[in-house]
């Protein structure tokens, strides 16, 4: 069973920045496309960020689209989402997730991603 693990998350103020992390055990390493998706309280998990398993490829929903950067180590076999100029509406708890097939191109729909992590939450306080 593959494993997938964020961390980095916690509590930033309103303007400011921070990075959260994700790690997968996959094989065959950077084959599949990666993807951050978020759940604020009360709200259904919505897309965020996706990269291809290349890392050329990048996928923003509007709401982040300026502010968030997604990035991927392939040496490391690690993701990144860089936040910039963070809202109280970005408060959720983040996951990351991996994607369904491989050599697949990146998607903004949570079923085409077949390993999840189990969150790292993200406060911006106002």
């Amino acid at each position: 069973q593959a494993q997938v693990a964020e961390s980095g998350g916690g509590l930033v103020q309103t303007g400011g920045s921070l990075r959260i992390s994700c790690t997968t055990s996959r094989r065959p390493r950077n084959a599949y496309a990666m993807a951050w998706f978020r759940q604020a309280p009360g709200k259904e998990r919505e897309f965020v960020a996706a990269i291809s398993f290349t890392g050329t490829q990048t996928l923003y929903s509007d709401s982040v689209k300026g502010r968030f950067t997604i990035s991927r180590d392939g040496a490391k076999n690690m993701g990144y989402l860089q936040m910039n100029s963070l809202k109280p509406d970005d408060t959720a708890v983040y996951y990351c997730a991996s994607g369904r097939t491989a050599l697949g191109p990146p998607r903004t729909t949570a079923d085409e991603y077949a390993f999840w992590g189990q969150g790292t939450q993200v406060t911006v306080s106002s």
